[in-house]
């Protein structure tokens, strides 16, 4: 078998694992770790062995039976091996940060023992998040604007652009989604425009949030509104100037009452009984009249 052949035979393998869906799946996000597994059966120890990391064509590590390394050039400081497990036959990776163009079948190969190969597929899924200067056409950072403003709500204004066009929504300091008018879009040149306003009647910090999701770019931008309204010590002085009025009212009520309780169950010597006439009711104690009225008219002679 010549040399070429040799070298051929890892990416027929490879090709063959792959068609018949062989190989295992790890699906991870952007920029957090990946491990590919490898391991060889039966458990043999790997210290000395070779073996050698490959996606589709290109070098990704390899190991030497001396035990150095080396990483393939898109993969610098990014990938390593697990060195205290090589005597339990795992040869599996970890590559660090993962990003989206790390998504590929890769294989683990180990020269010396042609039945041994692993093939891994890698999903790395992409999140939005702000990807500014990543590439062209990516959203700025929205423009809010306060259009109109009483003390009881204001209306805000919230302009995105970019390309694809970009979606906009409004959040509150929760985040969580508000309503808010059907946005308006325009075409100005080669870019999208797209503005939504929103009314809001309480104090809060308001985010516009501009997405493009086929680009995986999220950013946005906050502005603070301040209401009126009726403000805490407004309320706490109506609050306490009832409480002050209302005990001077109590205290009258209740003197009335007992008045009126005594007079209603005095003796009646006349017939030799008690007097059991009704009490006045608490709606006509309310509406008798002041006691210093009752008492001239008491006093004044018959």
């Amino acid at each position: 078998m010549t040399s070429t052949t040799m070298e051929l035979l890892p990416l027929v393998c490879l090709c063959l694992l792959s068609c018949s869906g062989d190989a295992d799946r790890v699906v991870v996000e952007e920029d957090s770790d990946a491990v590919l597994p490898c391991f060889i059966s039966p458990k043999k120890d790997l210290t000395g062995q070779v073996f050698d990391w490959k996606k589709g064509s290109e070098d990704v590590f390899i190991h030497y039976s001396d035990g150095s390394t080396t990483h393939g050039r898109d993969f610098t400081d990014r990938v390593s091996h697990f060195q205290d497990q090589l005597q339990n036959g795992d040869a599996s990776i970890k590559i660090k940060k993962t990003k989206k163009t790390d998504s590929g079948t890769y294989s683990c190969i180990f020269p010396h023992l042609q039945s041994q190969t692993s093939i891994i597929e890698l999903v790395v899924d992409q999140v939005l998040r702000d990807r500014t200067g990543e590439k062209s056409g990516l959203a700025p950072e929205p423009v809010i604007k306060i259009l109109e403003m009483t003390k009881d709500w204001a209306l805000l204004q919230c302009e995105a652009h970019g390309v694809p066009r970009p979606t906009i929504k409004w959040e509150n300091s929760e985040n969580k989604t508000l309503p808010a008018e059907e946005p308006k879009i325009s075409d100005r040149g080669d870019r999208f425009y797209i503005t939504g306003k929103i009314t809001v009647n309480k104090t809060d910090n308001y985010r516009c949030v501009a997405t493009q999701e086929t680009l995986s770019h999220q950013i946005a931008a906050v502005t603070s509104v301040y209401i009126q309204g009726l403000s805490a010590g407004v309320i706490a002085g109506y609050v306490v100037l009832s409480i002050l009025l209302g005990v001077p009212a109590v205290l009258y009520i209740r003197h009335r009452v007992k008045k009126h309780h005594k007079k209603g169950s005095r003796p009646n010597t006349a017939n030799g009984r008690t007097d059991t006439s009704e009490r006045p009711s608490n709606l006509e104690l309310l509406s008798d009249s002041d006691p210093a009225e009752s008492i001239e008219n008491h006093s004044a002679p018959v």
